[in-house]
């Protein structure tokens, strides 16, 4: 080694293994660059936290109320009534279905010419209340029950999306004498796979309370771009998804999706009453989706499956399809 490039290396180091005024510099540097990203971080989730409070407020005023609140268990259940048909039908909706009376808009206007409509939104949906009450089948039930009795409904169609296939068996068994038929939108059922996921619940409620399931959403598809809603109504709906989104009451029902799927499976629906499941043709989530529904109408009087292309979501593009079948099905069956 050349002595001027010995001299050069002796200069950039010091004894003791202590670090040179270069490296000290490069050091400051380095501290200085991390500390700026992490005010840049802490000054970020402040935002976003910030300004989902704000909105959040905003908001609660810009909510257009619709329908009727019963008190139920002391709380106030919130209830959409559309229609003079001599006939009933009840609906349900699937779970997580943020604001059900708007999201079933479609439905509810093709059906109401010929039924009286009573869209129920379950404790923790739309513009109901939420409860601290364990969300299983049980309570669920008889809570939608409880509503019922309170506006003197006592004999219905019940037609339920998704999960509410879950519910409904349960329903149709304790309430044999008050439902006529039963009708399926893609309804759950008890022996499909896959439902004994654990859902990371704990992680919602952390992106509900700081805001980053606002941001998340804002970034998201628009579920509803294409479909038969006006903006007024989307708007709403936006609104109401982001005022219902992971909030404790869902959050507690989720946790009891398994064993609400698991009570369910011995039960099935009564013989006599009528089934009509309008579901899927292809449904490539759940193995044997149309066999599964087929399974439960074997046994049924009067038993019917329809397929529909569409999403899970039927409702949002095949209302009128539905409705002209329903009324087709009750009148063959009578």
């Amino acid at each position: 080694m050349k002595i001027r490039e010995i001299l050069k290396l002796k200069s950039e180091t010091t004894t003791n293994g202590k670090p040179t005024s270069k490296q000290k510099k490069w050091l400051i540097i380095l501290l200085k660059v991390l500390a700026i990203l992490v005010i840049a971080v802490v000054v970020f989730i402040a935002t976003v936290f910030i300004v989902n409070k704000i909105s959040s407020k905003s908001e609660e005023g810009k909510i257009i109320p619709y329908g009727q609140s019963v008190k139920v268990d002391g709380k106030n259940m919130n209830v959409l009534i559309q229609g003079q048909g001599k006939e009933t039908i009840v609906l349900l909706p699937g779970y997580g279905t943020a604001a059900p009376a708007l999201d079933f808009k479609p439905l509810i206007e093709e059906l109401s010419p010929y039924y009286k409509v009573v869209m129920v939104e379950p404790f923790g949906y739309g513009l109901s209340d939420g409860t601290k009450k364990e969300r299983t089948t049980e309570n669920i039930v008889s809570e939608i029950h409880e509503a019922l009795q309170s506006l003197h409904i006592d004999r219905y169609m019940l037609m339920g999306h998704s999960i509410a296939g879950i519910y409904g068996i349960d329903y149709v068994n304790k309430y044999p004498t008050e439902v006529s038929a039963f009708v399926g939108i893609d309804s759950s059922v008890p022996t499909q796979g896959g439902m004994d996921v654990k859902f990371p619940t704990g992680s919602f409620k952390l992106l509900k309370q700081s805001g980053f399931g606002r941001l998340l959403f804002k970034f998201g598809t628009d579920p509803y771009a294409g479909l038969p809603y006006d903006d007024e109504t989307k708007e709403q709906i936006r609104m109401l998804s982001l005022k219902n989104m992971y909030e404790p009451t869902t959050l507690n029902e989720m946790e009891h999706i398994y064993s609400n799927f698991v009570a369910a499976q011995k039960l099935k629906f009564p013989k006599n009453l009528p089934l009509i499941f309008f579901i899927q043709a292809n449904n490539t989530g759940v193995e044997g989706w149309i066999p599964l529904h087929e399974e439960q109408i074997k046994d049924s009087l009067h038993g019917k499956v329809m397929t529909m292309e569409g999403s899970h979501y039927l409702h949002h593009t095949k209302s009128k399809e539905i409705t002209e079948n329903l009324r087709r099905f009750m009148e063959e069956i009578k």
